[in-house]
Parts: structure tokens; C-alpha cells; sequence
């Protein structure tokens, strides 16, 4: 059992490290609105986990891999998600400013609505359902009771998330300060909008 938590830790620990769609909205919140903000949009994020986790415990997520429709429908939501927040981080560049040096207009946004954020972006996801289902019970051991080793796996995935998102939410409240003039964070806007834009597309599209 000892042996299977720790391949498993290593394993989740490397998927961590992939950049994907959580990352991007995690960085971003976390530099536009401080790094509170990003540890409670990496909190919703990891309940996501726990979320998906717990459907796979149950066999719940087994029907993103049964039914293509459930699959569609879940895809193209994530996509829409996706395309929007990107949308609007592109509508709020636009926003006419003055001078580049002076600070930035921050949109506030609460830490509920962050959490949200997360939690929405993650489970929004179908790839990490399906990523739960079939990544998941690889690691039980042979005789182990699997509800609860599922949950303790999923218990396990989310904490390794979270070790990882807490050093990149921290580098992003240091460079937080430089990034405050408006032209810097206008563009931010810009690339973070681009790049969510790209995930939403690139999930619409995908088979």
C-alpha cells in the first residue's frame, strides 16, 4: 500500500506540473487581484479534484467515458467557460486608460467569486473526469477496498495540487507590484484573455 501511495504522489505530482486551464486562470487571478485571491481560486480548484475524485469513487464519472453525449455536453460548456472568461480579460484591455505608468484599475473580485472561478473551471472540465476515472484506480492495490482508497487517492491528488499552486500564487505576488502600471496589465489582460481563449477552442474542438 505504502508503495502505491508514493508511485501515485509522484505521478499526480508530474500531472500537476502541466499547464492547463486551471493554471492559467489560477496565475492570473492571483496577479491581477493578489494572492489571496489566487489561493482561493486554487481552493475551488482543488474541490474540483475532490469532486471528480469522489464521481470516480462512485462510478459516476465512468459515463464521460460511456455516453459521448455527457462527454459533448461537458466539453462545450468548458469551452464556452473558457472563451468567455478570455473574452472579457480582451474587453477590460480595451478599457482606455491613461499613461502607462500610472497603476492599474484592479477589477475587484471577492474570494467567494474566486472560489468559484476555480472550482467551476475545474469540474468544468471533462478531461480531468475522465482523467479520474481511468488514471485513479490504476494505483489500488490488489485486495484494498476501493471506495476508500479511491477517496484517499483523491484526498492525496488535491493536496499535491495544491503544494504545486502555492510557490507559482507566491512568485506571482512578487511580481505582482511591477505589474501594477496600467500598459503592463492591459496587456496581461491581452495574453491571459489569448490564452484562454486558445484552451476554450482547442477543448471545443477536440474529439
Amino acid at each position: 500500500m505504502f508503495s502505491s501511495v508514493i508511485a501515485f504522489a509522484g505521478a499526480a505530482f508530474l500531472i500537476a506540473m502541466v499547464p492547463g486551464p486551471s493554471t492559467a486562470v489560477i496565475l492570473r487571478r492571483a496577479v491581477m487581484n493578489g494572492r489571496r485571491s489566487g489561493i482561493a481560486t486554487v481552493l475551488g480548484n482543488e474541490c474540483g479534484v475532490l469532486l471528480w475524485g469522489l464521481a470516480a469513487a462512485l462510478g459516476l464519472s465512468a459515463l464521460l467515458l460511456a455516453s459521448q453525449v455527457v462527454y459533448d455536453a461537458m466539453r462545450i460548456f468548458g469551452a464556452a467557460l473558457l472563451v468567455w472568461m478570455g473574452a472579457r480579460a480582451w474587453w477590460r484591455a480595451r478599457r482606455p486608460g491613461g499613461p502607462g505608468e500610472e497603476p492599474a484599475e484592479t477589477t475587484a473580485v471577492s474570494h467567494r467569486q474566486a472560489y468559484w472561478q476555480g472550482l467551476v473551471t475545474n469540474f468544468a472540465n471533462p478531461k480531468a473526469g475522465v482523467f479520474a476515472v481511468s488514471f485513479l484506480p490504476q494505483f489500488v492495490p490488489q485486495g484494498a477496498p476501493i471506495l476508500p482508497t479511491l477517496l484517499a487517492f483523491s484526498v492525496i491528488w488535491a493536496v499535491i495540487d495544491l503544494l504545486w499552486y502555492l510557490p507559482l500564487i507566491w512568485l506571482a505576488g512578487r511580481v505582482r507590484g511591477v505589474l501594477q502600471r496600467r500598459s503592463i496589465q492591459r496587456r496581461m489582460e491581452q495574453i491571459s484573455g489569448a490564452v484562454l481563449v486558445g484552451l476554450g477552442l482547442r477543448l471545443a474542438v477536440e474529439s
